[in-house]
């Protein structure tokens, strides 16, 4: 049996993929989690299978709660489903140790597909992300500049995007104020930005922040 743990704060969203895997008896909704916060506490406190985790969410948004997961426990797969188009977070989750990318407007048989394949050890890349990751290992296509930021460099964007402080970002990371300050350069540098504004703008234009 594979014991999941499913992360979204909308309760009703939880309740219909709920329903949907019941119909699945190797697969077990264990545990329910709202919030970043609460998932990488469940993660902590319990044993899972699989997690399956959205990105937006107030407070701790799901790319934090991944960064936490996969420090309290590496191996454990986390399978992103969200309804942000792949092209805005993908390649940024994976790198970051996602098993996994799926939309939330994919086919039922497409999310259990999934979660056997991520609880089996591989990852799952769907049709859309193949495609994406053809094109760039090919040259083509163009590149979304947050998609060729670090690991934590995306995760400094994106508190930055959302109008936080280097010294509040600094409070979050267990970081100085001075190691932020120099992600925040690299950030500007590789996006070819000059302030946070530019920043913001980005996330707001790309739908990475609403």
């Amino acid at each position: 049996m594979t014991r999941l743990l499913m992360v979204d704060d909308h309760r009703i969203v939880r309740s219909g993929l709920k329903l949907l895997l019941s119909d699945y008896k190797e697969i077990t909704v264990v545990g329910e989690a709202g919030s970043g916060v609460e998932a990488v506490q469940m993660v902590r406190e319990a044993d899972w299978d699989v997690v399956l985790l959205d990105i937006s969410m107030p407070g701790m948004n799901g790319i934090e709660a991944l960064a936490q997961i996969k420090r309290i426990k590496p191996g454990l797969p986390v399978l992103i489903l969200t309804m942000h188009p792949e092209d805005q977070y993908a390649i940024n989750v994976l790198r970051a140790g996602a098993s996994g990318y799926l939309r939330k407007e994919c086919t039922p048989d497409a999310l259990i597909g999934a979660i056997r394949t991520v609880v089996s050890g591989r990852r799952y890349i769907s049709p859309a992300l193949g495609d994406q990751l053809a094109d760039e290992l090919e040259g083509e296509g163009y590149k979304a500049p947050h998609t060729e930021l670090s690991e934590r460099e995306f995760q400094v964007f994106c508190k930055l995007a959302d109008g936080q402080a280097v010294s509040e970002v600094a409070d979050e990371l267990f970081l100085s104020v001075k190691t932020i300050s120099t992600y925040r350069a690299r950030i500007l540098d590789k996006m070819k930005m000059k302030t946070n504004a530019h920043i913001t703008y980005y996330a707001i234009k790309r739908g990475l922040i609403q």
